[in-house]
């Protein structure tokens, strides 16, 4: 009742900052579990330039289960909240045990896929035997064990529903330090433990993320009062399971165009193997400052949904406005330490041959982050309102429509020697541009149409 009383009463620009601060937290410590195995990988004493290129190689299958976990979440979270809105607590609790019987579903698909696909996988994107191995062997280890952040992304999501997002902190950060602690322990092979390298990285996340997901199991089981915990709830409902997806749906795609993007960028790139190392470390980089907005987004979402299921136009309302203008904040920051920082950036990796590509990468990608951050914050309002092929448009320009055919025509003009490699770098903020005015198009049509029927 103390949950539903905050998401239906308190000031929404004063609930957007309690509950976006700690999933703001938890979405950059998630982004630190890739900067720090790159961070390690980057100093080993051997091979470390081919173990940063099969990271990098590996970087969208990663994506892919994590987006899978989180566009289900993202379903669930905004269905939860919407059904808790309106007081239906039988509901609520059938959303969340069909959530997790989702998760089992997303971990057997992701566990075939470590045993049967990887190898053809990373072939397609590498000729060389020792990129290939080391690839090999740390997607695999994080494909048998991905129940771990399978569960944790769903746990998460749960969590934030009912206004409990400190909880998932505290789950973040202990995965974070449990990964940090152990990678160089694997990695390098301190004390009695022999030296892993990459798949000692691998082993790290996997053993993090299984952490994160056992403390939010017990948080959810123990604080989350407001759903009935019961196994008969885990038993598929269809209804339930295409509610959450007629939601969640858009989110998994547009998740997992992210994958695609980086997976084409790796095959466009591919004729410049220093060039390829270099993206895919500044997408990690990348990636954490955008999860920033992201996790912003993950306070905008149920916020908003809170308020579309109580009919409530002024709370819809602020939350836009408070979500917009807070993410366009945390992306000037951002813009502002990338582009200060690239060499300490290039240091922190150990960039080898592909630090001038790692740094000029960063200093014109980073334009774009305040342009991605508002497209981002509109995914998240699209999403509460029932706009999820808004959301869908959204990530189809951002990550596929634009982008892709954009680079991939100006590594023709870089590969025929009638421009520079960083051309290439400045198809993300034209793309990001578009995609932005194509939102906001976007959200003042569902605003209106929003008034005009609830309001």
């Amino acid at each position: 009742m103390e949950t539903k009383n905050k998401m239906r009463e308190m000031p929404v620009n004063q609930l957007m900052v309690q509950m976006g601060i700690p999933m703001i937290l938890s979405m950059t410590l998630q982004a630190v579990y890739n900067i720090v195995d790159s961070a390690f990988v980057g100093n080993m004493k051997a091979g470390s330039e081919a173990a940063l290129n099969a990271l990098t190689l590996v970087f969208p299958v990663q994506m892919l289960i994590v987006a899978i976990g989180i566009g289900t979440g993202v379903g669930t979270n905004a269905l939860l909240a919407k059904t808790l809105g309106q007081g239906n607590e039988k509901k609520a609790s059938k959303v969340a045990g069909n959530s997790l019987f989702l998760g089992f579903m997303i971990y057997t698909a992701c566990l075939l896929f470590g045993i049967f696909g990887v190898g053809t996988y990373i072939s397609s994107q590498t000729t060389s035997p020792e990129v290939a191995a080391m690839a090999t062997g740390y997607l695999r280890i994080c494909c048998v064990a991905s129940f771990g952040i399978v569960f944790f992304s769903l746990l998460e999501k749960l969590l934030q529903a009912t206004g409990k997002s400190l909880y998932s902190t505290i789950g973040q950060v202990l995965g974070a330090v449990t990964n940090i602690v152990l990678d160089p322990i694997l990695i390098y092979g301190l004390g009695p433990v022999p030296q892993m390298g990459v798949e000692g990285a691998a082993y790290a996340t996997v053993i993090g993320q299984i952490a994160s997901a056992v403390a939010l199991l017990v948080f959810h089981l123990n604080l989350n009062k407001d759903i009935e915990h019961n196994l008969k709830y885990l038993k598929p409902d269809g209804k339930i399971i295409k509610e959450i997806y007629a939601i969640g749906l858009p989110a998994i795609i547009a998740q997992a165009l992210m994958s695609i993007m980086v997976y084409a960028m790796n095959l466009i790139l591919r004729f410049n193997p220093s060039a390829q190392t270099a993206y895919g470390l500044f997408y990690k980089v990348q990636q954490f400052v955008l999860f920033l907005a992201f996790g912003l987004r993950d306070a905008i979402t149920p916020i908003v949904a809170f308020g579309h299921g109580m009919q409530n136009g002024k709370r819809i309302n602020d939350g836009i406005k408070y979500g917009l203008l807070y993410t366009l904040a945390l992306m000037f920051i951002g813009v502002v330490i990338t582009e200060s920082f690239p060499k300490g950036f290039a240091m922190l990796f150990n960039a080898g041959e592909s630090r001038v590509y790692f740094m000029e990468a960063m200093r014109i990608i980073s334009i774009s982050f305040l342009f991605a951050g508002v497209n981002i914050a509109l995914q998240g309002i699209f999403q509460a309102l029932d706009g999820g092929i808004e959301s869908l448009v959204i990530s189809l320009l951002r990550q596929f429509m634009i982008i892709l055919p954009l680079a991939g025509m100006f590594s023709v003009l870089v590969r025929s020697g009638r421009a520079d490699i960083s051309l290439i770098w400045w198809a993300f903020p034209i793309t990001e541009l578009i995609s932005c005015v194509v939102g906001c198009v976007f959200l003042k049509k569902i605003v209106t149409i929003q008034r005009h029927t609830n309001f």
